[in-house]
């Protein structure tokens, strides 16, 4: 099907393996000449802001109305998986073109530098003007939960906060063949027990998770009883009382912020309901990964996202990620019946 046929097209682009268009690559300037191209043999009107992120509009004959938009994103990490971001775009593009034209304007957009921060969609927000009435992003889900509840597709009705930082744990050099066990000072033991706690700190609070992800040990010798440790922290949960406790509960200060982001009780009312119609269980997921979806809900923008489910453990950012062909296109139907909810309300 022609859905298939140009996510293999998209995922070739910047050579193997797996797929490599990071932002501002030739591969992913590449991926929007080709979906421009798409967009425009599907008649919508094409055009390209200030930050590069591409937009496709099927004109609706009542322009007074607010425009509904969806979309995903097009750039991917180095050895990305093929469904990543692209799905989004392609599964909007195939929806819009069933839909055809009504009343209200129908966007597809392709945001550009997704994986480095959404600073596509963060540039679209930040201009005047310029934004639809509603927005719906079809995603893989990049975890197992779906498949661990065999279920093919989820609404997301929140996107999580995070918190960042760094801990550093102090404690004495000595030599490794002369210093007693007892009396040690050893940073790296400290630092690991505290690994340990943050970890079960993640695990006391329903929905949060805890990384530590990066660790540097001072001086390093491997003779030499570490004197130091400094190791990063990243903390997730999907609403600020949450977030909050898991942060008390690490006991450390943030060097990053990020709230969580809640979508739009409208919008996930017509995700919902074009879920149930296809006969499918309605699951809610929130997304515990950024997504543009959820700055242009931090800005006011009418949001709500549509899980389709991944195979082979929930793997994603490699060429592992993997979702049925069934699901996608159920995740396709789905999202059709939503644009459709909101074009008509």
């Amino acid at each position: 099907m022609r859905i298939f046929e140009r996510l293999d097209e998209l995922y070739v682009l910047g050579g193997g393996p797996g797929a490599n268009r990071p932002h501002g690559s030739e591969g992913e300037e590449r991926a929007h000449e080709l979906a421009a191209g798409w967009l425009a043999e599907a008649g919508l009107e094409v055009e390209r802001d200030g930050a590069g992120n591409l937009l496709g509009r099927l004109r609706g004959s009542r322009s007074e109305l607010p425009e509904i938009w969806t979309g995903s994103h097009l750039d991917s990490v180095p050895e990305g998986g093929r469904l990543d971001g692209a799905l989004g775009v392609l599964a909007g593009l195939e929806a819009v073109e069933r839909i055809g034209r009504g009343e209200r304007t129908l966007g597809v957009v392709a945001f550009r530098g997704e994986e480095v921060g959404c600073i596509g969609s963060r540039a679209r927000v930040a201009e005047t003007g310029g934004l639809p009435g509603a927005f719906v992003e079809l995603h893989i889900e990049q975890g197992p939960r779906l498949h661990r509840i065999d279920a093919p597709l989820a609404l997301v009705p929140a996107i999580v906060g995070y918190v960042r930082g760094t801990i550093v744990v102090a404690g004495r050099a000595g030599h490794a063949g002369t210093t007693p066990m007892e009396g040690r000072e050893d940073a790296l033991v400290a630092a690991a027990e505290r690994v340990l706690a943050i970890r079960a700190a993640a695990l006391s609070i329903p929905d949060a998770v805890a990384t530590v992800g990066r660790l540097e040990v001072e001086p390093g010798g491997i003779n030499v009883i570490p004197a130091a440790v400094t190791f990063s922290v990243d903390a997730r949960a999907p609403d600020v009382e949450r977030l909050d406790r898991l942060v008390a509960a690490i006991d450390f200060e943030p060097e990053l912020r990020v709230a969580p982001v809640a979508m739009n009780l409208d919008v996930c009312r017509a995700v919902r309901e074009a879920i149930a119609s296809s006969g499918l269980p309605v699951v809610e997921l929130h997304s515990g990964a950024g997504h543009d979806a959820g700055i242009l809900a931090a800005a006011g923008v009418p949001s709500a996202m549509l899980f389709v489910r991944s195979l082979n453990g929930g793997v994603s950012h490699s060429p592992d990620e993997h979702s049925s062909d069934e699901d996608i296109l159920a995740g396709v139907d789905a999202l059709e019946r939503a644009l459709r909810n909101l074009a008509s309300s």
